[in-house]
């Protein structure tokens, strides 16, 4: 209830009339659309968009990796779709819209949305286009004919969440074009008869629900562009009688969307840094579907396009590593390439090297992969191995419009690199994936993670966990009187979000310098000002940290740095730390005199704290140095941070 609660609090006034017709709208559907026949009438496919998978790839297991955890789909027909593999709960089987997926602390509805997502069927059509086999294609519909049946539609909670739905029109697409299901129709009897009386009638169904239930207002969030993009996708290739409709009405919402969920540089408001490789795939893939089937997108689309090229080009350290800010949940818009080491974001860069004709860009990328080959064919290839060979000598990149500030030093392949956190709390109302983290600082050295962002772990089960991890202790800032920066309103909703400003943004060769504050304690009548100096002659970087209070009475200050679980730490004073990496430059952090400090790992008494998540569902103990201090008044804290 409190949740609900919560919920109504971030409608803005024409939210409220528009919630009551989807409430309406939903009881409506509970009676009618179970009963409702959605049958494709005429029909035509648009020729092959994509290119021939003319490269061997190695076989499959027949498994994927679901959030660290193994699942098997050799035996489609006995797959519970409905369940969360590590709890070995299962999600009721009824209309969807009346299924509570925060029922229960230990079910996911997220871990079951993954596995639903069906982005392992790439997998098995690639193990078909390597060894052009009956049983990898026989596999294949088992599969899909097993989802098939355990979903009807509207039934059960694969049906609950617009962006699942079209996750899976993408890849079924993505499917379709790799298994060249267009020559399979012509010449087996056995493809031709399950494509158009199962799989065809599963798309249209799917069509329909992602053009009727479009997430709006406070939830129109990367929800809605995957929503756009799917549908695009969808009827750009699929060309049902209302095909035309849906392919205006999505295009229309992507050139929308891609301006209003960016800056004007190309930064996505969400702030979630991994949701940036998320979401530029889905303008990217409707992007060059609209080139290959003559609904090209605008010039403006392109441009904002290679603006957020520009910036993933700009925010990865020299070894591809991201700053973490806000949620990462490990989500892809389709999977290609199965290997753990591999890195969407580099991917991407190869792609706008390709679009762009970019070599700033190629620099940075991981090659001609096989992602690339499948968009681009042999012609890509061959474009993007011309590119000239260019490594720039990079150096920071201030975005004060926006709040993110990368502080670097490269020199060959030796590079400091730290990313300055003061942007807003996040996108919309419920800033769904941002985390409490204002005025905090990642540092990277030499391409390897020194001081990190403790990451995401969970979104709906675990309630004590995910608020920790979303709270201000989980990052490199400061925390005071134990009260986060905003209000958790629940798993992906926060209340009463912060304001940032900038007050001063200056680089040159010989130092940046930049410093912002934030009214996160508004109520407790304190600001907290943050100046970061990072004297690039030195490698030392001097952090200064202001908190002003404009009432009386004593307020306990809370300044944790959180340390990379494979660096190792050494106390040598009390206030003094030696960060030491066996593979490259140490780092030494120097604390205010003023502060106490201790070394807390893996704690969850009295509360949690000095843990990392390297992905999501997992979870691992991390060093973290946590000072604090008790004090009445105004005060001023000195970091110092030296590079060896």
């Amino acid at each position: 209830m409190s949740w609900y609660l919560n919920r109504l609090k971030t409608f803005s006034l024409p939210e409220y009339p528009y919630r009551a017709r989807q409430f309406i709208k939903k009881k409506v559907e509970a009676i009618f659309s179970l009963n409702r026949s959605l049958t494709p009438g005429k029909l035509t496919i648009e020729k092959r968009i994509f290119y021939t998978v003319d490269i061997v790839t190695e076989p499959g297991a027949n498994t994927i990796n679901i959030f660290g955890k193994k699942f098997s789909y050799s035996n489609p027909h006995s797959i519970d779709w409905h369940m969360d593999i590590f709890s070995e709960q299962s999600f009721p089987k009824i209309f969807s819209k009346k299924i509570n997926i925060q029922t229960s602390p230990s079910l996911s509805a997220k871990a079951v949305w993954e596995i639903n997502r069906l982005q392992f069927l790439s997998q098995v059509a690639l193990n078909y286009k390597t060894f052009n086999d009956d049983f990898h294609l026989n596999l294949f519909i088992e599969i899909i004919r097993s989802w098939k049946a355990g979903n009807p539609y509207m039934i059960g909670v694969n049906w609950y969440s617009n962006i699942e739905v079209n996750l899976r029109l993408i890849n079924w697409f993505l499917c379709w074009e790799v298994l060249d299901a267009d020559r399979l129709i012509e010449g087996n009897e056995t493809f031709r008869e399950f494509a158009m009386s199962e799989w065809i009638p599963s798309i249209y169904q799917h069509c329909i629900y992602s053009y009727e239930n479009p997430s709006r207002y406070s939830s129109a969030n990367n929800h809605l562009i995957s929503e756009y993009a799917g549908l695009f996708i969808a009827s750009s290739k699929w060309k049902f009688q209302e095909s035309e409709k849906w392919n205006r009405y999505s295009q229309k919402g992507l050139e929308k969307e891609i301006v209003r969920q960016h800056s004007g540089k190309g930064i996505n408001k969400e702030e979630a840094a991994e949701y940036i490789q998320f979401i530029t795939d889905f303008f990217l893939i409707a992007f060059i579907v609209g080139e290959k089937t003559n609904k090209p997108f605008s010039l403006q689309y392109k441009s904002m396009l290679h603006k957020i090229f520009n910036y993933i080009f700009n925010f990865i350290d020299c070894k591809g590593n991201f700053p973490k800010y806000g949620d990462e949940d490990d989500g892809k818009c389709f999977i290609i390439d199965f290997e753990e080491s591999f890195n969407n974001f580099k991917s991407l860069l190869t792609t706008g090297a390709i679009l762009f004709n970019d070599p700033l860009l190629k620099s940075k990328s991981n090659g001609f992969d096989l992602k690339n080959w499948i968009l681009f064919g042999e012609k890509g290839k061959k474009l993007f191995e011309s590119l000239s060979i260019i490594y720039p000598n990079e150096k920071s990149d201030l975005y004060p419009e926006e709040g993110h500030f990368i502080l670097r030093k490269k020199e060959n392949d030796q590079e400091i690199y730290l990313h300055f956190d003061a942007a807003p709390l996040g996108f919309l109302s419920i800033a769904a994936h941002g985390h409490a983290d204002a005025l905090s600082f990642i540092l990277h050295v030499d391409g390897r993670p020194i001081l990190i962002d403790s990451g995401t772990y969970t979104y709906h089960t675990e309630p004590v966990w995910r608020n920790y991890f979303m709270g201000t202790l989980a990052h490199n800032t400061i925390r005071i009187n134990k009260l986060n920066q905003a209000t958790i309103g629940g798993p992906t909703l926060w209340l009463q979000h912060y304001k940032t400003k900038v007050l001063k943004a200056e680089t040159n060769d010989n130092y940046d310098i930049v410093k912002a504050q934030h009214n996160g304690y508004k109520k407790l009548g304190i600001i907290h000002t943050r100046e970061i100096i990072f004297d690039k002659k030195t490698y030392i970087i001097k952090i200064f940290d202001t908190i002003t209070s404009q009432k009386q009475g004593s307020y306990l200050i809370e300044v944790p740095f959180h340390i990379h679980p494979l660096i190792e730490i050494n106390a040598t004073q009390e206030n003094q730390f030696d960060l030491s990496n066996n593979k490259g430059r140490n780092v030494t952090l120097l604390t205010d005199s003023k502060l106490k400090t201790k070394l807390v790992r893996g704690q969850t008494e009295p509360e949690i704290t000095g843990w990392h998540s390297r992905s999501f569902m997992c979870k691992e103990p991390c060093d973290t140095i946590l000072c604090s201090l008790e004090i009445s008044g105004n005060t001023s804290l000195e970091t110092i941070i030296s590079i060896n």
